[in-house]
């Protein structure tokens, strides 16, 4: 790094790192917005698969069946099973027989 004898120079470079910091964030931005006009998904993908939530739905229908074992089952959390089944936030569980919803991760 060079030295810097002044202040006024220690300023040259933070301007400098910010403008460069402008610029990636800028490209970043476009980059994501990009992506996203393609359809592409953007960030972590979901933990569970729709077939997993369906199959955990219909083991739900099952009184015998605890939360706890569905989970360990597919391998997520209890928490991650209740977001994915609403019906377990209310306290209940989807009816024996009951038509299942298609599922939208995301």
């Amino acid at each position: 790094m060079m030295p810097t004898p002044h202040y006024a120079g220690f300023h040259v470079f933070a301007v400098l790192a910010e403008l460069i910091r402008e610029l990636i964030v800028q490209g970043t931005v476009e980059g994501m917005a990009e992506a996203r006009a393609r359809g592409e998904r953007i960030g972590r993908p979901p933990a569970v698969t729709a077939e997993q939530i369906l199959h955990a739905r219909s083991m739900l229908a099952e009184p015998e069946a605890s939360v706890t074992f569905i989970a360990k089952l597919l391998g997520i959390s209890r928490t991650t099973l209740h977001k994915y089944v609403p019906e377990l936030e209310a306290g209940g569980r989807p009816a024996v027989g009951a038509q299942v919803a298609p599922v939208e991760l995301g």
